[in-house]
């Protein structure tokens, strides 16, 4: 397999606040400034986190319509993924391109501030809000196996990849790569199934990971 851009484009700004309420980020001492992100984003994530950070604003809209940028929408839209497993509140923007449903494949993601250029925005943003919850669509690592559990079309979709090709091109998407990184019929077969979605040249691992279920797994 071909060696996998692990980061497909450079870093980027957020700022970063102790409180998911936005009144009670205005108190002072509650903002922790602005942060550039470079490297993994799940790693960054997770140091936001033990920082104290509980809302996180990214400093530019994700133009998922946008062919000359997909390296930094596929990286942002895995960051947005890794904060959310974290319950981090996410302030983001997002074109999600044509279609009316073309939001529904990223609502299980931490919704965003605005939708741009979507009919009938605000209507679209309530019904995300409404129907949003952690752990809508994640995976988990276990021994020799990775489990995926994905209800954002509305029933609950379940994968065990065991094969190591897969799950190597799992590890390999944390950040979004070139859809040429990966073997062909492996790509093939995640877009098939829309757990990965190709923006462009670029390819993103929707699901986000999880470390244990937050309930039982018949629940989720």
């Amino acid at each position: 397999m071909p060696a996998a851009t692990s980061l497909p484009a450079g870093p980027f700004a957020v700022r970063a606040w102790r409180d998911h309420d936005t009144t009670a980020s205005e108190l002072p001492g509650m903002c922790l400034g602005d942060i550039e992100i470079d490297g993994s984003g799940g790693e960054a994530a997770h140091k936001l986190f033990e920082a104290g950070a509980r809302r996180v604003a990214l400093d530019r809209p994700v133009d998922l319509t946008d062919p000359a940028d997909t390296g930094w929408t596929v990286r942002a839209l895995g960051f947005v993924g890794d904060l959310t497993s974290l319950a981090i509140a996410v302030d983001w923007q997002v074109r999600p391109g044509p279609g009316p449903d073309a939001w529904t494949r990223l609502n299980h993601l931490h919704p965003p501030t605005a939708l741009l250029d979507v009919p009938e925005a605000e209507e679209t943003l309530r019904s995300w809000r409404n129907g949003y919850y952690i752990c809508k669509c994640v995976y988990r690592q276990g021994p020799g196996f990775v489990q995926v559990r994905d209800r954002r079309f509305g029933e609950l979709r379940r994968f065990i990849i065991d094969e190591p090709e897969y799950q190597a091109a799992i590890a390999a998407l944390g950040d979004g790569v070139p859809a040429t990184a990966l073997p062909q019929d492996v790509v093939d077969d995640f877009v098939t199934e829309e757990l990965a979605i190709r923006f462009g040249d670029h390819i993103w691992w929707a699901p986000y990971r999880v470390r244990r279920w937050p309930q039982a797994p018949t629940m989720i």
